[in-house]
């Protein structure tokens, strides 16, 4: 692959992974309601993998050259993302958690989480956090709309293998950006246990405004082109 052309890729889904979505929503409660990101993290990674694959084998041209399964994933992940942002403001972290050094431990929790509520199991937050990412119309943009657009044909390596390249970046870019925001939303409940709540309620809530947004954005699209 041609070297320039592999660094603008990476830079560019550097930047778009560093923009806030629903994937820094999804972490940041994750961070601050379990013992460990490591699960929730993993799905996200999980569910990009599955994008890439899909992508490498040609799955991306027909989504992308049919605008309606557009629509509907994305509906699919407004709704979606509307539902962990009620459960996050329904139920956020309790202030009268433990001291910092508890907290980060886990220790006064039980078995729950930070907040000493049950935590989910770590199979149910991974496939929840596959479910964000796989659904997630960033995701989606660059992995099937933008991806393609850095391939070379006339290089010497195959369309699919370069496509499968291109991917792996990305979530390896998701990967260090989002350890990043899950573990800095562990550290802001372990250096200011008094802003968790403040914290888990702004998350919820940016899921469920990310969700609106994505519904405007669409019926702007077909309403008014």
């Amino acid at each position: 692959m041609d070297v320039q052309l592999l660094l603008a890729c990476s830079v560019m889904m550097t930047l778009m992974v560093l923009l806030p979505g629903p994937d820094w929503a999804y972490l940041i409660a994750a961070g601050l309601r379990e013992r460990t990101i490591l699960p929730s993290l993993a799905g996200i990674l999980l569910g990009y993998l599955v994008t890439v694959a899909a992508v490498a084998i040609g799955v991306g041209a027909l989504v992308a050259a049919a605008p309606g399964i557009i629509v509907a994933l994305t509906l699919a992940a407004a709704a979606y993302l509307t539902y962990l942002g009620v459960r996050v403001l329904r139920a956020p972290p309790a202030l009268a958690a433990v001291a910092p050094e508890a907290a980060a431990t886990g220790r006064g929790a039980g078995a729950g989480g930070a907040d000493g509520e049950p935590s989910a199991r770590p199979w149910l937050r991974l496939l929840q956090g596959a479910g964000v990412s796989g659904l997630n119309p960033k995701g989606l943009l660059v992995l099937v709309v933008l991806l393609p657009q850095f391939t070379d044909a006339a290089g010497d390596w195959p369309i699919p293998v370069q496509l499968a390249v291109l991917g792996l970046i990305f979530v390896g870019a998701c990967a260090l950006v989002y350890s990043a925001v899950g573990y800095g939303a562990r550290t802001v409940l372990r250096l200011r246990p008094s802003a968790m709540q403040l914290v888990s309620r702004i998350s919820g809530a940016a899921m469920v405004v990310l969700a609106v947004v994505l519904v405007v954005e669409q019926a702007a699209h077909l309403f008014g082109g």
